[in-house]
């Protein structure tokens, strides 16, 4: 088992900038492609940002490419989203998630390929 706990969310203005974390704990992280989901009201959850196992590949929705980065630092065991220039639609709880069984240096983009997931942090954008 594996478990993720994320945070760093809150309440930011348009244009502001926010960093998540997700701490994972249980297995070897560095087996994990790891990915951030978010979920706004009344709509599915989407994929956001991917990072493989290694940290040498990472993908993007096109809707936070260029203003969101995501990293990990194995030795921490820990995944992070940096979100700069953030918009009122950006406001979602963002949730973190591995994936233990793609090929090595695959990024899914679908969170049933995810076998865990955090609980999630919300992050709201005032305008």
């Amino acid at each position: 088992q594996v478990q993720l706990v994320e945070s760093g969310g809150g309440l930011v203005q348009t244009g502001g900038s926010l960093r998540l974390s997700c701490a994972a704990s249980g297995r070897t992280f560095s087996n994990y492609a790891m990915s951030w989901f978010r979920q706004a009201p009344g709509n599915e959850r989407e994929f956001a940002a991917g990072i493989s196992r290694t940290g040498a590949r990472t993908y993007y929705a096109d809707s936070v490419k260029g203003r969101f980065t995501i990293s990990r630092d194995n030795a921490k065991n820990t995944v992070y989203l940096q979100m700069n220039n953030l918009k009122p639609e950006d406001t979602a709880v963002y949730y973190c998630a591995g994936d233990s069984a793609g090929l090595w240096s695959a990024i899914p983009l679908k969170q049933g390929e995810y076998d865990y997931w955090g609980q999630g942090t919300q992050v709201t954008v005032s305008s």
